[in-house]
């Protein structure tokens, strides 16, 4: 989009021609930044521009061969939080643990306006944003390059009636189970 590529155009590019965008990860730091040109995107990532491309965008081949290639990496040398919606599929297949975040379409729809907006009170909004998010959703189960999917190892966390500090809460203690099983062995 930055680039002033048609959208139609998408589709017949190739890992060489995004790898010439000027797009670079940086594993190192606590947020696993993303830089275009050199300057760190923030909050331009989550605007409702690219959001609305988001799913199209990351159906296209050559998108997922070069997110593969540098999430990978990112990833390569452990203790990276991912979240995604193939991050334990496959990215991360062999991820130690893997949570599977699941809430009600009407919740999850509030909590996007909030996000978005920071207002979710009319209802006729969270309804269409759950119909989005919906059509989204099947949108990307069945798309046919890394398809939404629960990891069969996947622990489900059902966050609908949770705050955020409770869902992060429960991730937490997954995580240090898993560490702890680990040190008693």
């Amino acid at each position: 989009m930055e680039a002033g590529i048609p959208e139609e155009r998408w589709p017949r590019l190739g890992v060489e021609d995004l790898a010439g965008l000027g797009i670079e990860v940086d594993p190192d730091s606590d947020q696993f930044d993303i830089y275009l040109r050199g300057t760190r995107l923030k909050s331009e990532l989550r605007s409702p521009e690219v959001t609305a491309r988001v799913s199209y965008a990351s159906s296209l081949s050559a998108v997922r061969e070069w997110l593969l290639s540098a999430q990978r990496d990112a990833g390569a040398s452990g203790g990276l939080v991912a979240e995604g919606r193939d991050m334990g599929t496959v990215v991360f297949p062999d991820a130690e643990v893997k949570v599977f975040l699941v809430a009600e379409l009407q919740e999850r729809a509030r909590r996007r306006l909030l996000e978005k907006a920071g207002d979710a009170a009319d209802p006729g909004g969270v309804e269409r944003e759950a119909a989005r998010l919906e059509d989204r959703d099947r949108q990307d189960s069945e798309r046919p390059l890394s398809p939404l999917r629960r990891p069969e190892d996947a622990t489900v966390v059902d966050t609908t009636r949770l705050s955020f500090e409770e869902q992060v809460e429960k991730v937490v203690t997954l995580v240090r189970a898993l560490d702890q099983g680990q040190q008693e062995t």
